[in-house]
């Protein structure tokens, strides 16, 4: 599903991972051709409905520049991958959206996450339209009150007076519906917006013309237009403020960087003694103003503003905000933090190595707020089916109104109210109400508030309205973006980062799950155990061979590279300079040293594959390793073996219980491993693989190779690993999950990615995105089931036999609370982490 990422500078190591020397770019989003995209993020305004979703991606999709786009209609965001050879302005991508009514900007780096300036002006507009729209509701129920009890106010009570408010009531509150929906007819996007605008246009007008012209003999529909507005205004504020909470996870995650920070000053800021640095004087500055190398004091209770390296301190550290962990961790000088933490009990000096858009939060909130534009494909069929959906509505407004009107009427003629009463209200409308009219209205009450229409024609206006105004895009267009966007939402605070809905989707399918070895099921923390040296390197000491190996350690960062490397520098052994060094994935690393000559070191196999000499003592030495556990590297000397060097890593304590946790949700469980079979299948014993499903000896390309065949045995299966070697693995699967203490390129690459140290996440993840997927399917069928159920209603299907019919501010209303259903059943998403008590 991914696009495998090209990278750079891979080490390899006996157990067939890496680490990078170089950071890839970030991974896109969507499946792209080798060719990486470039890739924006917008927010638009306006957007109400699965139709206004389609016809947004559509006009982006038009302009030239354009590699493919997705829209979420919760966030109100457009993700836009451009053509990296002639990719799309800015401008002009706004400038169309706007042209088609629906105005765009780009996303400021300053705010990657919350709500945006446009979001604010949007709800007070909203807020302001309502509050017009009932108040104006109020006076027109007054006024038929007044006509109902024969009140002596005659200015109230006329027909005219109905008429001024729904006029007010079109011109005020209604006018951005009227518009909205208007220019998206005309751009051939209807939206909701314009089956609305037809609903209680159509009202308003036939209302006016029966005013104006009361030969016609029609009735007035003006009350129904008000309610209609109002009701629908009601609907989309309830349903505003329910959808700003399903986003209240990115503005959370940006309320954990503060805006200010102490920055050391003064000559004692540069000392290195940490009772200095503690003691050094501070001044306030702004966040975005730091730079790598600055350093800053973080008191008890503040929040770390940047990532970066604990110079001088030691204090309990929070970090739940980002790994889900609730557990503080011990932090002291060396230590690395991340922007976002909080500390807890005493100070701290931290040097700055990234700030601002560069910190692990500012990705993490990047990655959140583009995985909630990413489509799942059941999200794809639901937008494309509301896009025409509202060329269904109208075609069958319009055969509903042609049918009552021509048949209907003719066929039921008990359904039409007496045409005397009726006409008798239009005369008294002109001069004020009269006795006996007023009990003509008691009888039969004003067209408005209820189903008396004296003539076909009216019946089938109203029967149209009804039609045009119950039927939901919206249901169906939030349907599944609200739960996507509740569960990558709950997730990012749990520290679990999908990078989309496609990937939820894929998540909540899995069948195989298939786990690297070393610092994936192991801590990735491996100690050198012992140093077995041959008759070739019996002169050599010890301790000059660990210099050697460490030195062509010294640039890569793979776990048994940093035992080497600790080993050296417990022993004080100074690094020396490597010549010529080339690395081979997956396989070993060669150079040459002053002094030692050509070496090489990696895999007992590939030494051997390079013509290197094996004694028959050596083999029986690596046997005797390997059964231990050991993961083992060789070290050779012109085609001479050196020392063999064992290697001791720990199992996670929580594999076992994370993978028994993963066999109970029914996935089958595999180990793929560079490692040799015998230390594969020693670990595999000890986390409950069952030895058939362990394959070892595999070096990074083969990795790819072994999930393309499950694959191809229909299987749907997830990789997780965490080192450079991983990175075409990850990208090769169905779901490439990367742990979060792994290599920036394996995360880089991943499709989902679990912060922290322990494994737990994984499970937790999955679990997620099915209990996501769940609420997404009853949402499709709830919006689905609402659409099936009151479209026929309100087109008059029950009419003749049962007398029930929607009318046209009853349709409004039930429109409305389909749209909160959908997004509060989204908000009553089920899942909470699984707490994890394992130390580490």
């Amino acid at each position: 599903m991914a696009a495998t990422s090209s990278t750079t500078n891979i080490h390899p190591d006996a157990s067939g991972n890496g680490a990078a020397g170089a950071v890839a770019p970030d991974r896109p989003m969507t499946e792209t051709p080798a060719t990486s995209a470039v890739h924006l993020l917008l927010d638009v305004e306006g957007m109400k409905c699965g139709g206004c979703v389609s016809a947004v991606e559509r006009r982006l999709l038009e302009q030239s520049g354009v590699r493919s786009a997705g829209v979420n209609l919760v966030t109100r965001t457009a993700w836009v991958a451009l053509d990296p050879d002639q990719p799309a302005a800015v401008d002009q991508l706004t400038e169309a959206l706007k042209a088609l009514g629906f105005p765009a900007s780009l996303r400021s780096a300053d705010r990657p996450g919350g709500a945006s300036p446009s979001d604010d002006r949007d709800w007070w507009h909203q807020w302001r339209s309502l509050t017009t729209a009932l108040a104006l509701m109020v006076f027109s129920g007054f006024s038929h009150l007044a006509m109902v009890a024969d009140w002596p106010l005659p200015l109230v009570r006329g027909i005219g007076f109905h008429a001024l408010v729904a006029t007010l009531a079109m011109a005020l509150p209604g006018r951005r519906i009227l518009v909205g929906g208007s220019r998206a007819l005309l751009h051939g996007v209807p939206t909701m917006d314009t089956l609305v605008g037809l609903g209680m246009g159509s009202a308003y007008l036939a209302s006016m013309v029966a005013l104006l012209w009361p030969q016609v003999g029609w009735d007035c529909f003006f009350n129904e237009a008000v309610m209609l507005l109002s009701f629908v205004l009601l609907g989309r504020w309830i349903e505003e403020r329910a959808r700003r909470r399903t986003g209240q996870a990115l503005e959370q995650l940006s309320r954990l960087q503060p805006d200010e920070a102490q920055l050391l000053v003064g000559n004692e800021a540069g000392d290195t003694d940490p009772r200095t640095l503690l003691t050094a004087g501070s001044r306030p500055v702004h966040v975005g103003a730091l730079r790598p190398g600055d350093r800053l004091r973080v008191l008890p209770g503040d929040r770390i503003p940047v990532d970066g390296q604990v110079l001088a301190g030691c204090s309990s550290v929070d970090l739940s905000s980002l790994t889900g962990e609730p557990l503080p961790e011990q932090i002291e000088a060396g230590d690395q933090l991340a922007a976002g933490s909080l500390n807890l009990s005493a100070p701290l000096v931290l040097l700055v190595e990234r700030s601002g858009e560069d910190t692990t939060l500012a990705r993490i909130i990047r990655m959140v707020a583009a995985a909630q534009a990413r489509k799942a494909p059941i999200q794809r069929l639901a937008d494309r089916i509301a896009g025409r959906f509202v060329y269904v509505v109208m075609t069958l407004a319009t055969f509903t109104f042609l049918f009552w009107w021509q048949i209907g009427g003719q066929r039921w003629p008990g359904l039409l109210a007496t045409s005397n009463a009726q006409h008798h209200l239009h005369g008294a409308a002109m001069d004020g109400m009269t006795a006996a009219t007023a009990d003509g209205v008691m009888a039969h009450g004003l067209g408005s508030l209820g189903l008396n229409s004296a003539t076909p024609l009216a019946l089938a206006t109203q029967l149209a309205i009804a039609v045009l105004v119950v039927a939901c895009p919206c249901a169906l267009g939030l349907a599944t973006p609200t739960a996507i966007t509740v569960g990558s939402g709950r997730g990012a605070k749990a520290g679990i980062l999908f990078r989309g809905g496609d990937v939820i989707e894929v998540a909540a399918q899995l069948q195989t799950v298939v786990f690297d070895k070393t610092g994936t099921l192991t801590l990735g923390r491996p100690l050198l155990k012992r140093i077995e040296r041959s008759a070739a390197a019996a002169a050599i000491d010890e301790s000059t061979l660990l210099q050697w190996a460490a030195s062509l350690e010294q640039h890569t960062r793979h776990p048994l590279a940093h035992a080497l490397l600790q080993a050296a520098q417990s022993r004080n052994l100074p690094l020396l300079e490597v010549m010529d060094g080339a690395t081979h994935a997956g396989d070993g690393v060669r150079g040459t040293i002053a002094g030692a000559g050509s070496l090489l070191l990696g895999r007992p196999d590939w030494l051997r594959e390079r013509g290197v000499a094996w004694p028959e003592q050596a083999s029986r030495q690596l046997d005797s390793l390997v059964a231990a556990g050991d993961s083992v590297l060789a070290l050779a000397r012109d085609n001479q073996l050196l020392a063999l060097m064992a290697v001791a890593d720990r199992t996670r304590p929580d594999a076992r219980p994370t993978l028994e946790r993963l066999g109970r949700l029914g996935l089958s469980l595999e180990l793929l491993s560079g490692d040799r079979r015998a230390n594969a299948l020693h670990l595999a014993a000890e986390v409950g693989i069952p030895p058939e499903a362990v394959r070892a000896d595999v070096r990074p390309e083969q990795k790819g190779t072994y999930l393309n065949q499950l694959r191809a045995q229909g299987l749907r299966v997830a990789m997780v690993g965490d080192g450079i070697n991983d990175a075409p693995a990850l990208a090769e699967a169905d779901l490439g999950i990367a742990v979060g203490t792994g290599t920036q390129i394996a995360q880089d690459t991943a499709d989902l990615v679990v912060m922290g140290e322990g494994l737990g996440g994984i499970a937790d993840a999955l679990q997620l995105a099915r209990a996501t997927m769940a609420k997404v399917r009853q949402n499709l069928f709830w919006a689905f089931a609402y659409n099936l159920l009151a479209l026929p209603v309100a087109a008059g299907a029950l009419l003749p036999s049962r007398g029930l019919v929607l009318l046209p501010p009853v349709a409004a209303l039930l429109m409305a609370l389909s749209s909160i259903t959908v997004v509060i059943n989204a908000l009553m998403l089920n899942w909470r982490p699984h707490r994890h008590d394992f130390a580490l």
